[in-house]
């Protein structure tokens, strides 16, 4: 079991690690879409002191414009951190799995040695050696 040693405590450093960016995206995620709806707040709050509503019409506020243009680039963000929250989630699931078969062979090799152990039959010490 000693030869697994490091590679089990790898694999649980790329599970925390996973853990860890799958965390940070979904912060980020959750930051992004709350910076959105108090953009979508303020567009509609100048949107009804100016009393125009078309983002076309020649006296649109440009400060409404450019919170339109600011929450439409966050959602993108948004859209493209799902994407790799879902690339995080198949990592994490993939760093789960290899663990698993890590310590299931781990578990397989100290059961075969145990198994080893009862099974060889007692040295006889006054036997002849055979070459």
């Amino acid at each position: 079991m000693k030869s697994r040693d490091p590679l089990i405590r790898a694999k649980r450093f790329q599970i925390d690690d996973a853990r860890r960016r799958l965390a940070q995206i979904d912060t980020m995620i959750a930051e992004f879409e709350r910076m959105a709806q108090e953009l979508d707040r303020d567009i509609a709050a100048e949107e009804s002191r100016s009393g125009i509503t078309d983002p076309r019409h020649f006296a649109y506020p440009p400060l409404a414009l450019a919170a339109r243009n600011r929450r439409d680039n966050l959602r993108r963000s948004a859209d493209d951190l799902k994407v790799q929250q879902d690339e995080a989630k198949a990592t994490l699931t993939e760093a789960e799995a290899d663990l698993a078969l890590v310590e299931a062979a781990g578990e397989m090799d100290r059961s075969a040695r145990v198994e080893n152990a009862t099974r060889r039959p007692p040295l006889r010490p006054n036997a002849p050696v055979r070459f």
